[in-house]
Order: structure tokens, then sequence, then C-alpha cells
């Protein structure tokens, strides 16, 4: 319990760092959108579904990724879906193979689909070669290129939001 403590403690330092050294204002890409990666918790992954209303909503997206955070158990089955506090080394490197895979991947849009501050989901978030960024405003404002003040349970608002942003910025 500690020792998992410390790593967390590590890891939010290692957060700031990076963070401090991003500059306040990022101009944003004027690509329009059409692979979406969402980073999310395994709650919000069972009780909406997201995947469905990115597809929904957005008629030029043809790729939508979902990857989960879950409290590590041993009870637990291996997925590709989910990851881990596990996954992550001391020295912040991803452990895990298709999580690696997932945050290089260069999708045009990355949904981090959690409004409670988690430093592994955070730390995902901020790793993610994602071109455009979007969040929940509670979390950590300098991770995302867009900040939303919405409930998570608010799916349908949420989407309306992101929607209505993405067409000013002419992303989709």
């Amino acid at each position: 319990m500690l020792l998992a403590k410390l790593k967390e403690q590590l890891f939010k330092k290692k957060i700031q760092k990076r963070l401090n050294k991003t500059p306040d204002t990022r101009t944003p890409v004027s690509k329009e959108i059409h692979s979406v990666a969402i980073i999310t918790t395994d709650k919000f992954s069972f009780e909406l579904d997201i995947v469905k209303e990115i597809k929904s909503n957005f008629k030029s997206v043809r790729n939508v990724h979902i990857y989960a955070f879950r409290t590590f158990k041993k009870s637990d089955s291996i997925s590709y879906n989910h990851f881990t506090e596990k996954d992550f080394d001391w020295s912040g490197k991803v452990k895990d193979p298709s999580l690696e895979s997932f945050l290089e991947n260069p999708f045009d849009l990355l949904i981090g689909y959690f409004n409670d501050r988690n430093v592994y989901l955070e730390f995902a978030a901020l790793k993610s070669t994602a071109t455009f960024k979007i969040g929940f405003a509670k979390v950590n404002d300098k991770l995302y290129d867009l900040v939303v003040n919405e409930q998570p349970n608010n799916i349908d608002s949420f989407m309306e939001v992101i929607k209505k942003y993405l067409e000013l910025l002419h992303k989709i």
C-alpha cells in the first residue's frame, strides 16, 4: 500500500514536470477528425456506450478505440481494452505493448472521459500522441485542448457540447 502511494506521488511529479514544459496555449490543428481514442474508467465503460454515441454523433469518424482503467486485482483476467497501475513501471514507461501502441497511435481526437483525478488516467492522456484532446473540467485543464464542464453521466449533453465546438473549429 505504501509503495502504491509512493508510485502515485512519483507519477504526479512526472505529470507536473511534463506539463510545465508544455506551452500554456496550443494552436489546434485544423485537420478533420476521422479517428477517436477514448480513455476512461472501467465504471464509465460499463455504464455508458461511449463508442456508440461517438459513431452516431460524428459521421466522419471511422475509427473509435476505447481503453479503460481499472484497479489491479489478481482475479481479473487480462484484457486488451483495460489497463491498470501495474502497466506502468516506476520510471513512467508503459509495460503493456497494447497500451503503448494505443498511446503512440496518432489519433485525430482523444477524449479523456473521466471526471475524478486519477494519476494513471492523467498520465495516459498526457502520453497520448493524439492531435486534439478533450476532457472534463475538474480533472487537469492543462492536459486538454478543449475542456467541457459537464457531468460524465450526461453523455448526450457532453456530445452536444463537443459537437458544437468541433464544428466551430471545422474538425467535423
